[in-house]
């Protein structure tokens, strides 16, 4: 009687295109702040035409295409009876109209992937369809305060940013994350107010669910920590290169002193500047280094700072932590050797200056007071 059913749902279906049962969706609703399904499938071929410059090999008009038609099957006779078969109808009947091949699959694949265990999509067009259709959703809901809290996550938010995690690392994508969310945002019209603060909550979002993902592959949650809080990263395949990189330094030797000589820095500096009243953010004086310790230090900083500047803009992190490596023997030999609260009030100031300059280089590539043990 069931394949019966789904046999004349799937006849009767076919009658009409896909395009004709559009207008049901404008009695569909998306959420009673958010609007219509019909809306979500506007926004969508927008949206989708944005992330398609940002994904290899996609082509904005199959995307947009395939954005359009995406939800029709969800009001259709066959999804309405078999829900669970929403994408794969629209599938079948995209291809029974004629609609190009990846049309047909990018319909197939955009609710995908569900869950861990689910296969990532990676056709370009199909790629671009499951971003748009996650990305509006989750910046749908967080402009208007429907955050997931503890173990509540009624609209799935959760699921769905794990999947945008992995249609980026799988597919190795570059998104500006910013761009894209406020991109996705301002599709929403007047309906949502949008801001800033709104862009910096889906990224702590972000990075909350992103150390979640890499937890079982042994990628320390505090490294991931200590490059977000930078502030100035929303490149998800950037940061991580960034992350592998700080781990393979601070798994040696000159890694690992050089983060405890960033604690013995930081630590002096905040007490003598509560102590003080004012932060240490100046070049130190050469002409007030009284010790070779201390020229070494400064030359060890001009040293890696150029060496960080080079290598950032290239993205070559290993490189820039190499730079910051370089920093251990005179960073050590300064603190075995120079007192840095000198009597002399001009010596102590230039010595904080110079602890400054560890701290604020070693901050251009990481926040290294997140790193933890």
């Amino acid at each position: 009687a069931r394949l019966s059913d789904a046999q004349f749902f799937y006849e009767t279906d076919q009658k009409q295109k896909l395009d004709l049962f559009l207008p049901k969706l404008a009695d569909m609703t998306f959420h009673a702040k958010l609007g219509t399904v019909l809306d979500k499938v506007k926004r969508l071929e927008i949206l989708a035409a944005i992330l398609a410059t940002h994904v290899p090999g996609a082509d904005a008009k199959i995307a947009g295409r395939a954005a359009h038609l995406a939800k029709a099957d969800l009001v259709t006779g066959m999804v309405g009876e078999f829900p669970e078969l929403q994408g794969i109808m629209g599938r079948y009947y995209a291809l029974h109209q004629g609609e190009a091949s990846p049309v047909a699959e990018a319909i197939s694949e955009h609710y995908a992937p569900m869950g861990p265990s689910d296969r990532c999509p990676s056709a370009a067009n199909s790629i671009v369809l499951s971003l748009a259709d996650k990305l509006d959703t989750l910046v749908g809901f967080f402009a208007i305060g429907e955050i997931p809290t503890g173990s509540k996550d009624p609209f799935a938010l959760r699921r769905a940013t794990l999947g945008l995690i992995r249609l980026i690392r799988e597919n190795k994508l570059r998104l500006p994350l910013r761009k894209i969310f406020a991109a996705a945002g301002a599709g929403y019209g007047k309906r949502i107010s949008w801001s800033t603060k709104i862009e910096d909550t889906l990224l702590d979002f972000f990075a909350d669910r992103l150390k979640v993902a890499l937890k079982e592959q042994g990628i320390r949650h505090d490294l991931i920590t200590a490059v977000f809080a930078l502030g100035n990263e929303d490149d998800i395949t950037r940061l991580l290169a960034r992350v592998e990189a700080l781990g393979s330094l601070l798994a040696t030797e000159d890694g690992a002193n050089l983060l405890a000589a960033y604690r013995r820095a930081t630590n002096i500096l905040r007490i003598e500047e509560k102590k003080d009243g004012r932060s240490y953010t100046s070049a130190a004086k050469k002409d007030l280094f009284s010790l070779t310790e201390e020229s070494a230090l400064h030359q060890a900083l001009e040293k890696a700072v150029t060496g960080v500047k080079a290598a950032l803009p290239k993205e070559d992190y290993n490189s820039g932590m190499a730079a910051l490596a370089g920093l251990r023997q005179p960073v050590d030999v300064f603190f075995d050797k120079v007192t840095v609260n000198a009597p002399e009030a001009a010596l102590r100031e230039n010595r904080l200056h110079l602890l400054a300059g560890i701290r604020d280089t070693m901050e251009t590539v990481a926040d290294f007071s997140k790193i933890e043990g």
